[in-house]
């Protein structure tokens, strides 16, 4: 049996100002291109289909078409589970219309006995699909825990689950059927930082280690364990079996510039090893992130296709430098100018919260200190956005 692993794609995602749907059509149809050229008998799509829960209804209808268009007229099954980005509900409501077209979602975390295990029919034989959505930590932790168990205990759920539904599948396999694992979580130890720190597109809120998995939480039982979460291609750090994060289908963020894109495929028998390889996806456009004097940018190769993210080194403060660049660059994203004094100004914000920043803001402009009342509401709203405090 032949499987193609995707993940991550974020429908709807814009970049700056810049819509993206075009470049997703192409993407698919790379991925779309590859299943067919391959010959493949099962797709598995691991969360984050879409970029936001309800996401527009463009995006909605670009990413079930694809779903759809990748199951080959009906006869290839297709496997989705929701990531973090995607709702669970909304998922769970489409499942019931789209299991006639050979698309299978779960949204919600589901006992194996009650649709959390897939038994499906492949022009390669039987797959038994396992499908371990996100699990969000609200589920597991308890007001009056301490912080340092709530985590340990979200480690253990997620082990836990994985570990049920790898015994599940094993029984329903029996001996004639490929067993699958299609999850959405981070594995301690794999890389999720950005390049030069820029910001990446998983959220940070769930990307820090202590919302991490042991790598026990990839049981021993499946064949391949196909895993979304993390947009940095790579196999997965400490697993047992074959277990790979497929990665994002575009570069989503300037963290993950010049980050190589792909699918995985995946060559099984009931029983045996599992052989994985990768098949590059090229169709986005790229993300370049130059530093330099203005001349030394416009030089660089590519610097006219790409999204950009500029760094224009000045003598001294340029007012005019912004619209230059949105006139001359026509994929520019973000421009700054980097200069002495510009560099003193950030130091000094390192390590500084918003709600210090805008103290320190308020003070220089209204000569008092901020009210106690603006302060507070804007540490309440800072916090309730981001979920860490502020």
């Amino acid at each position: 049996m032949r499987i193609l692993h995707t993940s991550d794609w974020h429908i709807g995602k814009k970049i700056g100002r810049f819509d993206r749907t075009d470049e997703y059509r192409r993407v698919i149809d790379e991925v779309a291109g590859i299943a067919e050229r391959e010959k493949v008998d099962l797709v598995v799509h691991s969360g984050d289909v879409f970029d936001r829960p309800f996401p527009p209804m463009a995006s909605l209808a670009l990413g079930l078409e694809s779903l759809v268009r990748l199951t080959d007229g009906g006869s290839r099954p297709v496997a989705a589970i929701a990531g973090n980005h995607d709702s669970p509900e909304l998922f769970d409501l489409l499942a019931g219309f789209l299991a006639d077209r050979n698309v299978h979602l779960v949204g919600e975390i589901k006992a194996p006995d009650q649709g959390g295990v897939l038994d499906l029919e492949t022009p390669g034989g039987r797959a038994v699909v396992s499908c371990f959505p996100f699990l969000r930590e609200g589920r597991t932790f308890n007001v009056w825990t301490p912080p340092g168990e709530q985590y340990k205990e979200y480690a253990d759920r997620l082990r836990r689950i994985s570990e049920a539904y790898a015994q599940a599948a094993m029984k329903k396999a029996g001996n004639d059927a490929v067993t699958v694992l299609a999850a959405h979580f981070l594995v301690g130890g794999a890389r999720v930082h950005g390049h030069g720190g820029a910001p990446r597109g998983e959220r940070a809120l769930h990307m820090g280690e202590v919302y991490a998995a042991s790598p026990q939480a990839v049981p021993v039982g499946p064949q391949y364990v196909a895993l979304g979460h993390i947009h940095a291609p790579q196999r997965v750090p400490g697993a047992l079996v074959p277990a790979e994060y497929a990665g994002s289908l575009l570069e989503l963020d300037f963290g993950e510039a010049k980050e190589k894109k792909r699918v995985v495929v995946i060559d099984v028998e009931p029983g045996l090893p599992a052989e994985v390889r990768s098949i590059p996806i090229r169709g986005g456009r790229p993300l370049l992130r130059p530093e330099g004097t203005w001349e030394e940018i416009e030089a660089v190769e590519g610097v006219d296709e790409a999204y950009l993210d500029l760094t224009v080194r000045t003598e001294g403060p340029d007012p005019g430098l912004a619209d230059r660049a949105r006139e001359r660059f026509p994929y520019l994203v973000k421009v700054r100018a980097e200069y002495p004094r510009a560099e003193q100004e950030r130091r000094s914000r390192e390590g500084r919260t918003i709600v210090d920043l805008y103290g320190d803001y308020y003070l220089r402009t209204e000569g008092v200190e901020p009210p106690e009342g603006l302060v507070r509401t804007l540490r309440e709203l800072m916090e309730e956005q981001t979920g860490a405090p502020a």
